[in-house]
């Protein structure tokens, strides 16, 4: 099938506003451009009742949002509604559906009705984005940050501030992460690499990989923790820290790092305790079957 794409330009009351239609192999599917001024730290709320967010720091006092609509035909598209809204530091984007997701069976492949979010954002921006069903990405964005999905994957690169991760199912990966972090996931591995001065990890079913940069401080107690997984701790040298680890009833804690009055960690003492450099904050490790290792950075 040929493929064509139209496009379109009109402004709004909101700003500068584009879109395209693109119909190919894959459906049809219409995108709408936004663009808002953005002087001081915009509070930016993105919200999607299915697909996948991206979000984009860059150094532009101007965030430009696109919205990819895509269904299987025009009529389908057609239901998709883009809301935007800005109310001086605050925007928010919302798409809805009046319906739930549909099954196309047949000998073609089609897709139920979807609205995928790009944007790009000054560095400094306050986030809270959420996805009825897809992937969430974030990169190089400092703030208040919010990622919700209620199934999907999440990434999170080089952000700053407050981040708290949530998935219903799926991974989540954070790299190169600082400030008060917590991820959440009820199925799937978390991972995670930076600098965190708070951290509470979490999965209802899945391993949890840690690793801490040099220069990192305890501002808080930290807590990881699996009902099911094994857990891997890499920590640096200094590092300051009073460590308490419990592999459950199956499960063994091991630690490759001198702890100072160190207890346990034995077949009949399974819990691992012990001061870590100059001890101070607490870091709980808990898994409810699987082995928990903390190793050297």
């Amino acid at each position: 099938m040929p493929r064509l794409v139209f496009v379109c330009l009109c402004a709004t009351v909101i700003g500068a506003s584009a879109c395209a239609i693109d119909i190919d192999d894959e459906g049809y599917i219409e995108r709408e451009v936004k663009r808002f001024p953005a002087e001081t730290t915009v509070d930016l709320s993105l919200y999607t009742f299915d697909g996948a967010v991206e979000v984009h720091g860059w150094d532009r006092a101007e965030v430009v949002i696109e919205v990819e609509k895509r269904g299987s035909d025009k009529e389908a598209v057609s239901k998709i509604q883009v809301l935007a809204e800005q109310k001086g530091s605050r925007i928010q984007i919302e798409t809805r559906h009046p319906g739930g997701r549909k099954v196309f069976v047949g000998f073609g492949s089609f897709r139920s009705p979807s609205a995928r979010i790009i944007a790009n954002v000054p560095r400094k921006t306050n986030l809270v984005v959420r996805s009825g069903d897809g992937a969430l990405v974030v990169e190089r964005v400092q703030g208040r940050i919010e990622l919700r999905t209620n199934d999907g994957s999440i990434r999170a690169v080089e952000t700053a501030g407050e981040l708290l991760a949530e998935s219903g199912d799926g991974g989540i990966q954070l790299d190169e992460v600082s400030g008060k972090v917590e991820a959440r996931t009820s199925d799937g591995t978390v991972r995670l690499t930076g600098t965190p001065s708070v951290l509470h990890a979490r999965s209802g079913d899945g391993s949890i990989v840690v690793r801490i940069r040099p220069g990192t401080v305890m501002s808080e107690d930290w807590m990881v923790s699996t009902n099911d997984g094994s857990v891997s701790i890499e920590l640096p040298d200094r590092f300051d820290a009073d460590i308490e680890a419990d592999p459950g009833s199956d499960g063994r804690a091991h630690s490759d790092l001198t702890l100072i009055n160190s207890t346990g960690g034995t077949r009949d003492n399974r819990k691992l305790r012990g001061r870590l450099g100059e001890g101070g904050h607490l870091f709980i490790v808990r898994t409810g079957d699987g082995k928990i290792r903390f190793t050297n950075y």
